[in-house]
């Protein structure tokens, strides 16, 4: 017999029905029909629609995916949930090749993300250059391929009761596919309107029958992307071509000296999924993949006559290569049965990591080369290239998971789930190369090493990225437990109500008792409300407490030595920066769900989140007083930087969906899609736990302005599906609301608002093969010029910006995609 399922852990808060949902491993050009919009988030006790549940969730299929014209996920994302925001970053060190992803306008680890309702592992890269998201470790969505998935589902609540910390804005759910006897292949070319960002990707999915008791699904995929470039020449008309040294050419004119656009990437993904039936009422499952991704991006130029040039090798400057290596890896066993009087249970453990390594190229260590030799004169010799380090975060969760129903002898049962999980989380930094941190061969700060060709004192390190010091390296782990207590029950068949309660302990950062209520009312047929109250937390990451690192940042107009300090190290304290601890929250929402005619479903949520002691990485301190000054100097720093509960914020949002439908004769079909998300942070209180650093220097408006305006205030995505016979076309427009930011320049520049076209046609030559071929951003938009804001640095070929555009400056895309299916 059919059981039903039990939790899937008590990170997932959601009760998968591998049972009773449609086989994902009939066609996937059917998905959207399958599913019905039935979720496995949000509730333990059943499935439901997204027009049932209490809090609102966004369900994409896969087709919903494919039909975006991207190929990473996260842009594919970014193009289907207006609350979902993808930052485009560039010049950005690590974050280059693994963006930052945020859900309705908060930080990256402010959202949980799970894997089939199981917790995945953070990132090990901890956003530290001037990107939205500084100072967290997020998601890395890229690290799971778009060719696996079946459909993801977007809880836009709080839900640090349900599932624990981080889930403060929501909960991102990617669900892999499940087909069996069944091939897909799909092949993809494309490339920008200006001939660069080549991108192939070629993927395989395979579905095998387990004798008819269960399923495994495989996945393989290839995705090679090309590098942009959209810098303008370097006029730099204000200081005479100086910026870093002399950056116009031998002639005296205007060259381009940067690369300004995504990194080139390279991408190989082995993923599985798969279910045994062991017996009537008992079964096993296991999931994970195995991603590895290659980057290629660039620094800073350095000019002709800068102390950090070496004439001898670079005559002209020379601009630094950080080239970086991500690999992740996952793996979740489980097995769940049912145990009589209609309840279940589920046990798993998921186990992942994330090693991001750091390489340097074209590069040079002053210091080495013009350290003095012992016989006299100086080595004159360098490595250009250097491994800088590595960061390691992994984790390891066990989840024991029960739900059922007690028979309280009313109408209905109260339906009750409750378990424990147990996770483990580590991080580890590791040295790099010696020549790329080092000054000089031995190290020595008492030695004077000066560029003998241009005068002036040289630098420590590799350049563009210095490495990992062995002072920084580090190897901790984090234990934590909690318990949890769900609860619903059916009030009337117009009237839901559901409660949940959970505890959590850490080693790091004391416990935490958070709670959620809902409740759902249908005024009748067609119209109901709904809303959430509930109180959430976000325990500081281990890539927070531990992380350190010495890199070259623009401070003031001038590159120096920037140390983040680790916070659990003594210096921090000497700075007067205290022990991170817990963020805390507490959402309101309040939601109508519409559905006035056939075909046709509109819901509009409105929401508060008010935060306090949100985590953040401060200001560089450059100076202030005499005993900063003293400590940046006993330390061989420029400035230094700290993660510490710096602000208070509330953020306040309405989100709309409405979805229309409708069947026309002959067997075609329309679809219209509006998405709507309007959201506005704003920064409370900002306080300092240092006598020695004033809140308005640790926290500055630079900052607040990133937080308050980085993101887009409004976004909106208006989509139109229509099949016929063997053609399907789908035309999207979507709009990104102004943003702002002051960072390196201190003045405030606003980018206006844009609407983005999006064009997708698909022909079937048969049942199993069909062509596509599309566009994304059809139209060639781009942001607005820097101008006058960006002072120095607009002049330097920062044409269109920094730190905070949601959707780049590539401009136009154009692609075609083979699907064959057999």
């Amino acid at each position: 017999m059919k059981y039903r399922p039990s939790t899937l852990g008590a990170a997932v808060a959601a009760c998968l029905t591998f049972y009773q949902l449609p086989a994902l491993a009939a066609d996937n050009q059917g998905a959207e029909e399958d599913i019905e919009r039935i979720l496995t988030i949000g509730s333990r006790f059943s499935s439901r629609t997204a027009t049932e549940t209490p809090a609102p969730v966004d369900l994409l299929s896969a087709n919903d995916l494919l039909r975006t014209g991207a190929t990473e996920l996260g842009k594919a994302l970014q193009s289907l949930a207006p609350s979902f925001n993808f930052s485009s970053t560039t010049v950005s060190d690590g974050s280059d090749i693994i963006r930052p992803a945020t859900l309705r306008g908060l930080g990256p680890d402010q959202v949980l993300v799970l894997v089939n309702g199981k917790r995945r592992h953070q990132q090990a890269l901890v956003n530290v250059q001037e990107t939205i998201g500084k100072g967290s470790a997020g998601y890395d969505i890229n690290a799971i391929p778009m060719s696996a998935v079946a459909r993801i589902e977007i809880l836009r609540d709080g839900a640090a009761a349900q599932y624990g910390s981080d889930a403060i804005a929501g909960v991102i759910n990617i669900v892999l596919k499940e087909g069996t006897d069944r091939t897909e292949v799909g092949l993809e070319a494309g490339q920008t309107y200006e001939g660069d960002g080549e991108t192939l990707v070629a993927s395989v999915n395979h579905g095998i029958d387990l004798g008819g008791k269960g399923f495994l699904n495989l996945t393989a995929e290839y995705r090679d992307r090309g590098d942009t470039n959209r810098a303008s020449k370097a006029t730099l008309e204000s200081t005479g071509g100086q910026l870093i040294g002399d950056w116009w050419d031998e002639n005296g004119q205007p060259v381009t000296r940067l690369r300004i656009g995504d990194a080139d990437s390279e991408n190989k993904y082995l993923w599985a999924n798969g279910e045994y039936r062991l017996g009537q009422e008992l079964d096993l499952y296991a999931f994970g993949g195995y991603s590895k991704r290659e980057g290629e991006s660039f620094g800073f130029y350095r000019g002709v006559g800068h102390p950090r040039v070496i004439p001898a090798l670079y005559p002209q400057g020379f601009l630094p290569q950080l080239n970086t290596e991500v690999e992740d890896a996952s793996l979740g066993l489980g097995i769940k049965g049912a145990m009589g009087l209609d309840w279940t249970w589920d046990a798993s453990v998921v186990t992942g990591q994330s090693e991001f390594r750091f390489y340097s190229a074209n590069s040079a260590n002053v210091s080495w080369y013009y350290e003095p030799a012992p016989g006299g004169g100086i080595y004159a010799d360098t490595p250009t290239t250097a491994f800088d380090g590595e960061l390691i975060f992994n984790q390891t969760t066990f989840n024991l998971d029960l739900a059922g129903s007690v028979d309280i002898g009313a109408s209905n049962p109260l339906l009750l789930a409750l378990g424990l999980e147990l996770r483990r989380d580590g991080y580890e930094i590791n040295k790099g190369d010696l020549w790329s941190y080092a000054y000089g061969r031995t190290d020595d700060a008492s030695i004077d090493i000066i560029n003998t060709d241009v005068g002036g004192l040289t630098d420590p390190g590799i350049q563009g990225f210095p490495g990992f010091k062995p002072s920084t390296e580090v190897d901790e782990n984090r234990d934590s437990y909690s318990l949890y207590l769900d609860s619903q029950y059916d009030l009337s068949d117009d009237w839901l109500v559901a409660a949940a309660l959970r505890y959590e302990d850490y080693d790091i950062a004391g416990d935490n008792l958070s709670y959620k209520l809902s409740s759902r009312y249908a005024l009748s047929d067609k119209l109901s409300i709904r809303g959430t109250l509930s109180t959430g937390f976000r325990a500081p990451g281990v890539q927070q407490i531990y992380y350190s690192q010495v890199l070259t940042n623009l401070v003031n107009g001038t590159l120096v030595e920037t140390g983040t300090i680790a916070n659990s190290s003594p210096l921090a304290r000497e700075f007067g920066i205290s022990d991170l601890k817990k963020e805390t929250s507490t959402d309101i929402s309040l939601g109508l769900v519409a559905s006035p005619m056939d075909g046709l479903n509109i819901t509009v949520d409105a929401y508060q989140i008010k935060i306090d002691d949100r985590i953040v990485l401060s200001e560089a301190i450059s100076g202030g007083n005499a005993t900063i000054d003293q400590l940046l100097a006993d330390n061989r720093l420029g400035a230094a930087q700290f993660f510490t509960n710096a602000i208070d914020t509330t953020t306040k949002g309405v989100d709309l969906v409405a979805a229309y439908t409708l069947d026309l004769a002959g067997g075609d079909r329309w679809g219209l899609n509006l998405a709507f998300s309007w959201v506005d942070t704003e920064v409370d209180a900002v306080h300092s736990s240092s006598s020695l650093i004033p809140a308005d220097m640790l926290y500055s408006d630079t900052q607040r302005l990133r937080i308050e305006e980085g993101q887009p205030g409004e976004t909106a995505t208006l989509s139109s599906n229509y099949s016929t016979g063997d053609w399907d076309f789908n035309l999207a427009f979507h709009y990104y609301g102004e943003v702002s930011g002051s960072a390196f320049t201190g003045m405030k520049k606003t980018w206006s608002s844009q609407w983005l076209t999006d064009l997708y046609v698909r022909y079937h030559f048969t049942d199993s093969l069909a062509l596509t071929v599309g566009a994304n951003n059809l139209f060639d938009q781009y942001p607005d010029d820097w101008g006058a804001e960006g002072d120095i640095f607009a002049q330097a070929g920062f044409q269109y910006g920094w730190e905070t555009l949601p959707f780049g400056i590539n401009g136009g895309y154009y692609y075609g995609r083979l699907n064959w299916t057999f």
